[in-house]
């Protein structure tokens, strides 16, 4: 396995670099064959929104080749709080969902990740036509300096290591595909590096088509949740979040599951929003939401 030489990071102790630019002949060195019905499965997941298909069978193919315990997705724009767009677990404590929301709310400044995307965003910034790359980096427990980010987001969850696959998306964002070893089993060694390296053509290419997918839902959701904000102006953000999981089809429990709370105040929530809106369960809801508003 081959790496270039990247600029090393200061996290930890280890002599290996942290992070590195995947290289078009990593990916071909050690490439696998990948099962058509694995393919088709994941690729059905794509785009769909609020939808956690897609980690689980990114978790289901490579956990084939390389044991993992669970696999987080991503977006980030800018220094604005990370979006969760998928999780997959294998039901090492069941509080992925919330930990991700502890994570995108308190802990992301201080992942080492974002030196490593602010960096190629400032490369991309200085030239507008290059094209995006896809980043790999490396962050254990040890790598992380903040008591608190790393019981929450390594100790709790009994994790070893995370390995990120991260690229930059148009718009400025970027998606980061991150990879979790439970102790059980132990830090990424150097095979299990290379199988991930000759997977990340497919998953980063399936993260971008996904993305595009969840944009077109976001500006529709967006218009309509921009449209309900301008009528009741006593809605809260919490609020709005509530709307957007409904207009995006989730359940109950997808939506505790997307906003990193109990399905219980998933639940008092929803309900509280159709009693600032004046309506009877979600059926009226939808309908007020396709109404013109007045001024319309």
């Amino acid at each position: 396995m081959k790496h270039p030489d990247p600029p090393r990071s200061h996290e930890g102790t280890s002599p290996e670099p942290r992070h590195w630019l995947l290289l078009p002949a990593a990916a071909s060195e050690a490439a696998l064959p990948v099962p058509l019905a694995d393919a088709t499965a994941l690729l059905a997941q794509v785009g769909r929104p609020g939808s956690d298909g897609v980690a689980e069978q990114l978790l289901h193919l490579l956990g084939r080749h390389v044991p993992l315990a669970q696999c987080t997705i991503f977006s980030f724009q800018g220094r604005s709080r990370p979006r969760i767009v998928g999780l997959g677990d294998r039901a090492r404590t069941g509080a992925l969902p919330m930990i991700s929301q502890d994570y995108s709310e308190r802990f992301y400044p201080l992942d080492g990740a974002q030196r490593v995307m602010h960096a190629e965003l400032e490369r991309m910034r200085r030239h507008p036509h290059a094209h995006p790359r896809v980043w790999l980096h490396r962050q254990s427990p040890a790598d992380v300096s903040h008591p608190e980010y790393r019981r929450v987001c390594y100790e709790l969850p009994r994790l070893a290591e995370r390995l990120s696959l991260l690229t930059l998306q148009q718009g400025a964002r970027w998606i980061a595909v991150n990879l979790y070893r439970g102790e059980e089993h132990g830090c990424f060694d150097a095979a299990a590096v290379a199988r991930i390296e000759a997977f990340a053509p497919l998953i980063m290419q399936a993260m971008r088509l996904h993305y595009a997918g969840q944009t077109l839902e976001d500006d529709l959701a967006g218009l309509v949740l921009a449209r309900l904000a301008r009528r009741f102006d006593a809605l809260t953000q919490r609020d709005l979040d509530v709307v957007r999981g409904v207009v995006q089809g989730l359940d109950a429990q997808a939506l505790a599951a997307q906003l990193g709370i109990t399905l219980a105040s998933a639940r008092t929530y929803l309900k509280r929003v159709c009693a600032k809106l004046g309506v009877q369960g979600q059926r009226e809801l939808f309908a007020l939401l396709l109404e013109p508003s007045p001024r319309e």
